[in-house]
């Protein structure tokens, strides 16, 4: 409102004025996905999660506020929404962010970098919906933003770490777990290892290389986004491209040409659960525009010279085709059906992966380069995985991690290799268009795994060791039910990092995987893989028990 004494003319807008927070009261919320059919179908679980909290919260004296009240569903969909919804959260009211869902950090990510306030996420270590994926994703977020939060993660709310923690938090704004699994990058031992990886980093740095981005963070993945002025220095530059160019692409390939990549699956042993209803099963046609993505994003990578594509799919291109999942896991493997130039002349990427960074995670792509250049320069194989780090429980006196990623594993990943991957329909609810996933079980062996990730305003890497296990098979199918079926799983064991130690640290929704044929050679590879990282300029973190 303007007055006689206002200084200008203009009507000026006015703002609301704070909100003052009730003594002894929490506010709580929640993000969600941009895809209804997930949030109404998560809901439940949502609202489990919401009630466990709650009881924990009052139980300790304190009262819970809701942001807002729920409609068909209580999940934040939309970053408008989540805009409106923080005008009713007091800016220094202490708040707990609720996940059970995968969600899209966006969606309240802006109300979060200006709430001045304590902030808690909290998720439940539960295998039914990735709530642990999004919570993890929702962290990264925050920490690449500079915004201060604590963190926790429950079974059922029972347990007396969640509540005594909850409890710290409610009374000091904060928590503290422990880390100590986490130290610097030592000084480095000269031998071939590392002179290899340096080599690398000054011929990357001096060559550069370029990762194709198909429409950056349409996935609400903040933490997935790195600057071009973080990625340059390195070496790595962006070309950035369009889903709907793929999808154009798609157009003018010939089916005898796709027809041809599925007759060469199949005699290299994969199989395809196949239907007749494509809106619930899968079918031919869904993997022939499958077939026709894989060929295009090769000729589209080769068009434009790219070292690693990321193609986002959701949201752009679900509605439109079937999922890329499949067309990703190919290109990360070295055997896989050959494509040909646009003018027949050459095999394109022959004999090598084109790395693949799933959802358009740029902190996997940087990761990806990293890796391939190494274990190609070792004679090992070079393929990579994203998993999702989706959940885990203790089995036979050990925790097991349940790794699992929509489909993009390469089929060297995989038991049996292609004769142990089934293409399953992918789920309804994140991918109405159908396709194949290549679905199988991860072999056992030893493994490298890493994450590249934003903090203080720079790029670091968190690398530790692991082993992917076998388990008996009735255990294998009970873990895969009890998240999603038709999604191929790793069964992990970290080297010297507990379930509550990953969870405090880990900085992604996904973790990257590489295989070596043994301990020994996992070890040089992982040195390497830290020199290289370490002369780019990456500030190195060595998680559990790692062999330097």
């Amino acid at each position: 409102m303007s007055s006689s004494t206002d200084l200008s003319p203009y009507r000026l807008p006015s703002t609301a004025a704070p909100k003052s927070t009730p003594a002894g009261t929490v506010y709580l919320t929640t993000s969600g996905d941009s895809r209804e059919p997930a949030n109404l179908a998560a809901w439940p679980l949502q609202a489990e999660l919401e009630r466990l909290v709650t009881e924990q919260v009052r139980a300790a004296g304190k009262d819970v506020v809701r942001a807002f009240e729920p409609a068909e569903h209580g999940f934040v969909s939309s970053q408008r929404m989540g805009l409106e919804v923080f005008k009713n959260v007091p800016s220094d009211a202490p708040l707990i962010v609720a996940i059970a869902n995968w969600q899209y950090s966006h969606h309240v990510l802006a109300g979060l970098r200006t709430h001045r306030g304590p902030i808690l996420t909290v998720a439940n270590f539960a295998p039914d919906w990735p709530g642990l994926v999004g919570l993890l994703n929702l962290n990264a977020s925050l920490t690449k933003a500079g915004v201060q939060y604590s963190t926790l993660w429950t079974v059922d709310g029972t347990d007396e770490w969640f509540r005594s923690h909850l409890a710290t938090w409610l009374e000091t704004g904060s928590v503290t777990h422990d880390t100590s699994h986490v130290r610097d990058l030592p000084a480095l031992p000269q031998n071939a290892e590392t002179e290899l990886g340096v080599a690398l980093a000054e011929q990357l740095r001096t060559e550069k290389a370029i990762i194709g981005v198909f429409d950056e963070g349409c996935m609400g993945m903040y933490n997935a986004i790195i600057d071009d002025e973080m990625l340059n220095p390195l070496g790595i530059y962006k070309e950035r491209l369009s889903q709907s160019e793929l999808w154009a692409q798609m157009q003018t390939v010939p089916d005898e040409e796709a027809d041809a990549v599925g007759a060469w699956l199949r005699e290299a042993g994969m199989t395809f659960r196949l239907g007749s209803d494509p809106a619930t099963e899968l079918t031919e046609d869904q993997l022939r525009w499958q077939y026709k993505m894989y060929i295009s994003a090769l000729r589209l990578s080769d068009d434009f010279g790219l070292d690693a594509v990321g193609i986002q799919y959701q949201q752009g291109l679900k509605n439109v085709c079937p999922a890329s999942d499949l067309p990703e896991g190919l290109l990360n493997n070295v055997s896989r059906p050959p494509v040909t130039s646009r003018d027949g002349s050459r095999v394109l990427y022959d004999g090598a992966p084109l790395p693949h960074f799933n959802e358009v995670d740029e902190g996997v792509a940087v990761d990806a380069l990293v890796t391939n250049r190494i274990w190609t320069a070792m004679g090992l194989d070079p393929a990579t995985t994203l998993h999702d780090v989706r959940w885990g429980e203790d089995y036979d006196g050990r925790f097991v991690w349940v790794y699992e990623i929509s489909g993009s594993v390469p089929a060297s990943h995989l038991t049996g290799g292609y004769a142990g991957a089934e293409g399953w329909r992918q789920g309804t609810v994140f991918f109405p268009a159908g396709g194949a996933t290549i679905n199988g079980v991860s072999k056992p062996g030893e493994i490298v795994w890493s994450r590249v990730f934003i903090a203080d305003g720079g790029l670091h890497v968190d690398i530790g060791r692991a082993s992917v296990v076998e388990l008996p098979e009735e255990e294998t199918r009970r873990r895969k039910e009890s998240t999603n079926p038709e999604w191929p799983i790793a069964h992990v064991v970290l080297h010297g990092v507990t379930r509550d130690q990953f969870m405090a640290r880990h900085q992604a929704n996904h973790a990257q995987v590489a295989y070596a044929p043994d301990a020994a050679t996992a070890d040089k590879a992982l040195l390497a893989k830290v020199a290289m990282f370490d002369a780019l300029g990456v500030q190195v973190h060595l998680c559990g028990d790692v062999a330097i």
